[in-house]
C-alpha cells in the first residue's frame, strides 16, 4: 500500500487522450475509424477531470496538475488545451500513431504506474472513459497496480483532511464514498461542466514547455493484447410505422418486431 505524510496543498495528475470530436459524425474507412482531415480534440471526459483539478486549485486544496498524454507529436494539441485550462505542466510519452491506436487500457495504467514514483501524485483524476474506445478500465487497473483506493463514475468531490469524498451515481441513485488519498478518481458527465479557456490563456499556453519522452524509455510491453478484427458503421435504421390502434401496435410488436411475447 502507498503511503505518503499528506500535505496541505496537493499535486495532480490527470490523463488526457486526444480522439475524434464528439461532434464529427464517425465514418469507417479500410476497416478503421477514419481520422485523415477529422477534427480531433482532447477527451471530454478528460476534460472535466482537468477542470475539477482546476476547480481544486482555485479552491488552494491543489498546488500543482500535471497532464499526461500518450501518443504522436500531434497529442501536443491536447497537452496545450489541457495547460489553457490551468494544467500546470504537460508530459508527452511520445509512440506512433499506430502504435498508440493499439494500446489498451492495461498498458496505460502500467505506463501511469511508472511515472508514479517520479511525480509522486496525491491524487489522479482520469475521465471515466475515452470516448473512442468506451473501455471505461483505466482508473480501475491502475489503482489496481499501484494498490491504492479509487473512486469511479464520480459527480462530486471534496477533498479535507487528507481524504476525498466522492458522490457517485449507481443504478438504485446515488452512493457516497470516502477514500483516504493517494487515490484515482475517474470524472463522469456530471462532476462539472468545463469552461472554455481564455485567449490568454491559450496564447501562454503556446509558449509553456512540453516534457516530451519516448514511452519506451518507461519498459513498459506496448504489444496488443487483443485485436480488432472488423469495424463497421451501424446499420441504416428501418423507416418507422404508423398503427391506427393500440391492438395493431401491440400486434406489431409481437408478430413483426418480435420484441415482446
Amino acid at each position: 500500500m502507498l503511503q505518503r505524510t499528506m500535505m496541505s496543498r496537493l499535486r495532480v495528475v490527470v490523463g488526457v487522450k486526444r480522439v475524434v470530436d464528439y461532434s464529427v459524425k464517425i465514418r469507417v474507412k479500410d476497416n478503421a475509424v477514419a481520422k485523415e482531415g477529422v477534427k480531433m480534440s482532447i477527451n471530454p471526459f478528460d476534460e472535466i477531470a482537468v477542470e475539477e483539478a482546476v476547480r481544486l486549485k482555485e479552491k488552494k486544496i491543489v498546488t500543482e496538475i500535471i497532464a499526461v498524454s500518450i501518443g504522436g507529436k500531434k497529442n501536443e494539441e491536447v497537452l496545450r488545451t489541457a495547460l489553457a485550462l490551468g494544467a500546470d505542466k504537460a508530459i508527452l510519452l511520445t509512440t506512433s500513431d499506430e502504435a498508440a491506436d493499439k494500446i489498451d487500457s492495461l498498458t496505460v495504467a502500467r505506463i501511469f504506474a511508472k511515472l508514479n514514483a517520479e511525480l509522486k501524485p496525491d491524487l489522479y483524476i482520469l475521465g471515466k472513459q475515452a470516448i473512442d474506445d468506451d473501455s471505461c478500465t483505466t482508473t480501475q487497473l491502475l489503482a489496481g497496480i499501484l494498490d491504492i483506493p479509487q473512486a469511479t463514475f464520480a459527480s462530486g468531490l471534496t477533498i479535507a483532511d487528507g481524504k476525498a469524498k466522492v458522490m457517485r451515481e449507481i443504478d438504485a441513485g446515488r452512493q457516497e464514498l470516502e477514500v483516504t488519498l493517494p487515490a484515482v478518481i475517474a470524472a463522469d458527465l456530471r462532476l462539472n461542466t468545463p469552461r472554455y479557456a481564455t485567449l490568454p490563456n491559450i496564447m501562454k499556453a503556446r509558449k509553456k514547455p512540453i516534457d516530451t519522452r519516448d514511452v519506451a524509455s518507461l519498459g513498459v510491453d506496448l504489444s496488443p493484447r487483443f485485436e480488432v478484427s472488423t469495424v463497421a458503421e451501424p446499420p441504416s435504421r428501418a423507416a418507422g410505422k404508423k398503427v391506427k390502434t393500440v391492438e395493431d401496435l401491440v400486434n406489431a410488436l409481437k408478430t413483426e418486431a418480435k420484441v415482446i411475447a
